[in-house]
């Protein structure tokens, strides 16, 4: 039968047009709508969103042509860990591991930008902004999307990407699981007197960890967990009141603050969908999982989606094959749920009882005592063979 485009995909955030550009790069049929409009190039000071890429995740955007831009991200090579309250401590270099680095720090509004500057120069890719879906039905050789634009659209495979509060994944009727950490995160973004390099690092404390993300130059994204109402309080400071908070609490190889140029908060949670596919139906991102981003992999768990989606799809003449899906939901399923365990075990071992932050503690002090073991994590959180000492 005629359809509109090979693969629909639902949601242009950076996941959503990564995986477009990746199979209109290839020559497939994409059409991918998205809500809101085409992002406008950033400028002046970082945005508060700043999410990690690893080397994977590198790799696949750069498999659809986009390159990230340098001006609005930063490379960093060193991971360090420490807890507050006791003497474990470790540092992961990505030489240790058989890497040139750990990947790059990105402004999410300028890889947004950067990959629909790409898809715009696609000729296979069709965009459709300022809409949504309003129903959806799945036939044997395709699945039909009605827009609220009057407009609908039929493909091989229908893919959502559109979120945590996914409207595709609602209208599917895919339920998920939920778990409220009782915590919420402080995002601040300064400007130091000290560079900030390429050394990311996280102090582990009983409320919550410190966390700080170096960005080009003076610039420095810092993460600040606690508990609700104490995190609601801080945000209310001022500009001075807070970056004084923050010397105050943050180690001081942050050094002084300069300037707070921006601040928000939001709540942590854990979401997890019941499946992650249905008929001619995918789900990826955080429209099927989302984590506890104290170890920056929310972003790289959806682009690995992306990723082995892909794979299967151009590696087949029916993009919506139920085998092949199937097949996309086992593999996916198993890694996530292993990084929502991992996660979920970090924030109840350090934020938990004394004697739980305690095994914490030794768990830090063991991990840079086995080298062997920290390079086969380092490889496993880069989507690397962790087996292997080669970097591909």
């Amino acid at each position: 039968m005629q359809r509109d485009h090979e693969i629909v995909i639902v949601g242009g955030g950076m996941v959503g047009a990564a995986l477009a550009a990746r199979l209109g790069y290839a020559g497939v049929n994409v059409g991918l709508v998205e809500r809101g409009d085409a992002p406008a190039e950033p400028r002046g000071d970082f945005d508060l969103r700043i999410s990690s890429l690893n080397t994977r995740s590198l790799a696949f955007i750069e498999a659809g042509g986009t390159r990230i831009p340098p001006d609005r991200s930063c490379v960093f090579r060193h991971i360090e860990g420490w807890n507050q309250d006791g003497h474990g401590h470790s540092v992961f270099s990505a030489a240790d591991s058989g890497l040139d680095d750990f990947g790059r720090f990105v402004e999410n509004k300028a890889l947004q930008h950067a990959l629909w500057r790409q898809l715009e120069r696609l000729p296979g890719v069709t965009l459709y902004t300022r809409c949504a879906p309003l129903s959806t039905v799945a036939g044997n050789h395709a699945r039909l999307l009605e827009l609220d634009s009057g407009k609908t659209l039929s493909a091989a495979l229908v893919v959502g990407a559109d979120g945590a509060g996914s409207r595709l994944r609602e209208l599917a009727g895919i339920e998920v699981s939920t778990y409220d950490y009782r915590q919420r995160a402080l995002i601040t973004n300064v400007e130091t007197e000290l560079p900030q390099q390429d050394v990311s690092w996280q102090c582990f404390t009983p409320t919550g960890p410190m966390a700080m993300l170096p960005l080009p130059g003076h610039h420095a994204s810092l993460i600040w967990y606690d508990r609700d109402s104490t995190t609601r309080a801080r945000e209310m400071l001022s500009d001075d009141a807070l970056a004084r908070a923050i010397e105050a609490a943050f180690p001081p190889r942050l050094g002084n603050i300069l300037r707070v140029t921006g601040r928000a908060s939001f709540p942590i949670k854990r979401q997890h969908a019941r499946r992650y596919i249905g008929k001619r139906l995918a789900l990826i991102g955080d429209a099927a999982h989302v984590v506890h981003p104290l170890a920056g992999q929310g972003l790289n768990i959806g682009l690995h989606d992306a990723d082995t989606l892909a794979e299967l799809i151009l590696a087949r003449r029916d993009a919506g094959e139920t085998r092949a899906l199937r097949r996309f939901e086992i593999q996916r399923r198993l890694a996530n749920q292993a990084m929502l365990a991992a996660t979920d075990s970090f924030h109840h071992l350090f934020t938990g009882a004394r004697p739980l932050r305690q095994i914490g503690d030794c768990g830090l002090t063991l991990a840079e005592r086995l080298p062997g073991a920290k390079r086969m994590m380092s490889r496993q959180a880069n989507g690397l063979n962790p087996f292997s000492r080669r970097c591909r």
